[in-house]
């Protein structure tokens, strides 16, 4: 990746280029919006906000006239702006001024707990929503004889009440992974090894472990609006858990394989990995887990 974050910072042309071409593909191949929102924020990581605004604007304007050409409407290239480009614009600009991830990472979470937030303010009850949009799903699965319709009907109606925190977790993650990539660039550019040291750093506070056990609990035993912030506070202890693994195993000298391997039972063992690492970035709060194992390896904890 780094000839293409080269040729990103070659000038306004090319990083307009990547920016727009990959927004554009982003519709057809989602996952793809995460080159065209790196592209943004190592522009802005790199150069500045206003820079960061100067490639917004182009790109905008060019995948506007694209769309327009293409569809018949330039609102294509408003939505791009507006979904893939301004909070990852935003976000690289905080991270440039306070040079904090740990900051960075929360307001992300809080703009997801926002989203959440809007939505039972404007839809009142989001989980019906949900119920009704993938009542299909669960008529297809009983058709098919593959689901029973009274455990059917306690799965999706608990799927619902879980939606909105996921679709809104989801968002966050998508920009967090846009900013990740954007400061690896930049890190490979320009300070080697600069990223990955900070991201084994990454505590994102003590309050978000708390509010997470509080929202948890509300949800859990009230059936209340907290189970749809859980998702995005989880997926900041998830980030803290595999920052406290990446950590570990620099700490311990281990090998290569056993990132692999983790990332690799992610994928196959999801609920539960994810459940784990959640876990583990909360323990890791308050018994600050890096700390301890460093001062045993460099032998100077207690006895």
């Amino acid at each position: 990746m780094k000839p293409l974050a080269n040729f990103i910072m070659r000038g306004y042309s090319p990083a307009t280029l990547v920016t727009t071409v990959a927004g554009l593909l982003s519709l057809l191949i989602p996952f793809v919006g995460v080159i065209s929102s790196a592209a943004v924020g190592l522009v802005t990581l790199r150069q500045g906000a206003r820079p960061g605004m100067l490639l917004l604007g182009t790109s905008t304007l060019a995948s506007g006239l694209i769309a327009w050409s293409a569809l018949g409407s330039p609102l294509v290239g408003l939505g791009i702006l507006l979904v893939l480009w301004v909070p990852i614009w935003g976000l690289a600009a905080v991270l440039r001024a306070t040079r904090s991830l740990n900051l960075t990472a929360q307001l992300a979470a809080l703009g997801g707990l926002v989203v959440v937030l809007v939505v039972h303010l404007t839809v009142g009850d989001p989980a019906l929503y949900w119920r009704e949009l993938i009542e299909p799903l669960r008529q297809s699965l009983l058709s098919d004889g593959l689901i029973e319709a009274a455990a059917s009907q306690v799965l999706f109606e608990r799927l619902a009440q879980w939606m909105t925190g996921a679709f809104a977790a989801a968002l966050v993650l998508q920009y967090l992974v846009s900013l990740f990539v954007a400061r690896a660039w930049q890190a490979q550019l320009y300070n080697p090894g600069g990223f990955g040291a900070e991201f084994k750093a990454l505590r994102v506070g003590s309050p978000v472990g708390g509010l997470f056990v509080l929202f948890l609990a509300w949800g859990l035993l009230a059936q209340g609006p907290g189970l749809d912030l859980v998702p995005v506070l989880g997926l900041l202890l998830l980030l803290q858990g595999l920052a406290v693994i990446h950590r570990l195993r620099e700490l311990r000298n281990a090998n290569q394989g056993w990132l692999v391997a983790l990332y690799v039972l992610l994928v196959f063992f999801m609920p539960q990995m994810v459940l784990l690492l959640i876990s583990l970035g909360l323990i890791d709060l308050w018994a600050d887990i890096r700390a301890r194992v460093e001062q045993r390896v460099s032998g100077t904890g207690k006895p």
